[in-house]
């Protein structure tokens, strides 16, 4: 009884902090007394839960962070290494995202952003001396990840100047070349290009470049075309591949801006990467001394030394772009209201969260570990290929859920997940399709080659 009396002494205090008018209003619809008799009834966890009820909501719980690092990867780095990722962040956040999506639709880049870049002194970030940082290749990862988190098609431009253009004069040049090209590049003051795609060669470029050269007294004479050659239209320097024409075998050239015979022609109409100036490269007789072939360039050998260098650094992109899509579906679906709540709150969009979350810890595990083999020296070609071929069909699975969730608004730009759509199915072509990619793996694990 004393407890039936207890439990109707905290109804009455329920309802005492009501007004006369509440109590009337109350009365004309409910038996009062039939309530005081339902408190009675009520067990401690029900009275409990009425009262918290009655004493309306309390303060929000706040909502976690938004990161795409669910497994707490940064965590292994280094104070000074994570400092560095967070200074590329927030490079990439306060200049460069208010910015692209003006860019990316008309198909032009920011070149203001250039002396900008320049500052940051991050390009050729592996290489050691000529002004270059000397760090990890994980790093080299991390950067890639950070800028195409914001735009792929910034972490592109820089990929081609840091990794490609760079990388062909690190690993192929002459001390002379890496000492007049390297410092000027990495503070961007010089602008590098690298030419290998042709019109009719993409896969094949290692036994099919059309592209010709020929030894004479003056120089080198090269002859042919490129295709699909990112910042061609405003570089300094490209490198050129080309047959030899006497021994068939692949070399290396400097191709200096202005040289007679040169002629680019920038590539319309593209629906991904729009940020990036590719060009369509002819070379007419054009006329290149000694001392800009790359001296150490002998075979296509030497150009794939430069490509597997790379290769990391394109899942490394692949990343970005989709860890840059799962956050902005996330952000997006915290704030978009239906039914009267965050559709966040939903299950079926929920489950799509943990299923691109889940995809992306995947790939940012596999390319982790993928640059500490780079790092440890043990890096091979179908390494790097494998991570290719999974990073960037997850990712395209990534950026389509992160459309999907987003409703009608995933395809504005201002949302910024349409451009990573649209981006994601570059990345998925370029350093290697995923079949030439898939062929490499398969034959390091199979020992048979199914290359035609």
């Amino acid at each position: 009884m004393a407890n039936a009396f207890s439990k109707i002494k905290s109804g009455l205090n329920l309802l005492k902090n009501l007004d006369f008018d509440q109590l009337a209003k109350i009365s004309q619809k409910v038996d009062l007394a039939k309530v005081m008799d339902g408190f009675s009834k009520l067990d401690d966890n029900q009275l409990k839960g009425l009262m918290k009820m009655m004493e309306g909501p309390g303060k929000k719980k706040p909502l976690p962070e938004i990161n795409g690092d669910f497994y707490e990867l940064q965590d292994r780095l280094s104070d000074e290494d994570k400092a560095l990722q967070l200074k590329i962040r927030e490079f990439m956040e306060k200049e460069v995202k208010p910015l692209v999506n003006h860019y990316w639709l008309r198909d032009e880049f920011p070149h203001e952003l250039i002396p900008k870049f320049g500052e940051l002194g991050l390009a050729g970030i592996t290489y050691n001396g000529y002004g270059c940082p000397n760090r990890s290749f994980l790093m080299e990862g991390i950067l890639a990840m950070e800028m195409a988190r914001v735009d792929a098609s910034i972490a592109t431009f820089f990929g081609v100047q840091s990794g490609l253009a760079m990388g062909s004069i690190y690993l192929c040049g002459s001390e002379e070349q890496k000492q007049e090209w390297l410092p000027a590049m990495n503070k961007l003051q010089v602008i590098g290009a690298f030419g290998l795609t042709e019109p009719e060669v993409g896969s094949g470029a290692a036994g099919g470049l059309t592209t010709t050269c020929r030894k004479t007294e003056e120089g080198w004479v090269l002859n042919g075309q490129k295709k699909w050659i990112g910042n061609a239209t405003f570089a300094d320097v490209i490198i050129i591949w080309a047959r030899d024409i006497d021994d068939g075998q692949v070399k290396g050239f400097l191709l200096r801006k202005g040289t007679p015979g040169f002629e680019v022609e920038k590539i319309k109409g593209k629906m991904a990467l729009r940020i990036v100036q590719n060009g369509l490269i002819t070379l007419k007789d054009c006329l290149i001394k000694e001392s800009d072939r790359l001296q150490k360039a002998h075979s296509f050998k030497d150009t794939a030394n430069v490509l597997r260098m790379t290769r990391a650094g394109v899942a490394w992109m692949a990343v970005g772009c989709a860890r840059g899509a799962y956050e902005s579906a996330l952000d997006y679906t915290r704030k978009r209201e239906q039914f009267g709540k965050p559709i966040a709150s939903f299950q079926l969009i929920q489950n799509h969260l943990v299923e691109m979350l889940s995809n992306l810890t995947a790939m940012q595990t596999l390319v982790f570990r993928l640059s500490e083999l780079q790092d440890e020296g043990k890096l091979k070609d179908e390494h790097a290929s494998l991570a290719k071929v999974f990073c960037s069909l997850r990712t395209r699975d990534i950026v389509s859920q992160a459309r999907e969730v987003m409703g009608g608004n995933g395809i504005l730009l201002e949302y910024d997940v349409a451009r990573f759509v649209a981006d994601a199915e570059a990345i998925y072509s370029y350093e290697g399709t995923k079949e030439i990619n898939s062929l490499i793996v398969g034959r390091a694990i199979t020992g048979m080659s199914a290359f035609v």
